[in-house]
């Protein structure tokens, strides 16, 4: 069985955590915000969806535990020529997405997992 693999980690800053903001690569002149220590975070843990046949291009979606926020998360796409599609944070910021497809059949596999935290 060929896998595809996609990982994806996404900075907090990009999923809205509080205190945090970006820094556009616009030349010498930006500055650089600090990024969150270990220190900012606590209650670090994985939640993970198991891998589970589901239909071409159907979202699944694991979510953190109560008052925990995504600090990044990824996806994998199981089965013959299968293809992730897609790998993202939810608009809330407290889970993630995974989606795929699987070329010549009508479903795919996919496992999606989320690492959460008490972000503060």
């Amino acid at each position: 069985m060929r896998l595809n693999r996609l990982t994806t980690i996404a900075m907090a800053a990009l999923i809205g955590c509080a205190g945090l903001t970006t820094v556009a690569a616009a030349g010498p002149a930006a500055a650089s915000a600090p990024l969150p220590s270990a220190a900012d975070f606590s209650g670090y843990q994985i939640v993970k969806l198991p891998n589970a046949n589901v239909p071409n291009f159907t979202r699944r979606v694991v979510r953190c535990p109560g008052g925990k926020r995504a600090i990044g998360g990824g996806a994998e796409a199981q089965g013959n020529r299968a293809i992730l599609v897609g790998s993202f944070p939810t608009d809330d910021g407290a889970g993630w997405i995974g989606l795929g497809r699987q070329d010549g059949y009508n479903d795919v596999g996919i496992s999606v997992y989320v690492i959460c935290a008490n972000v503060g």
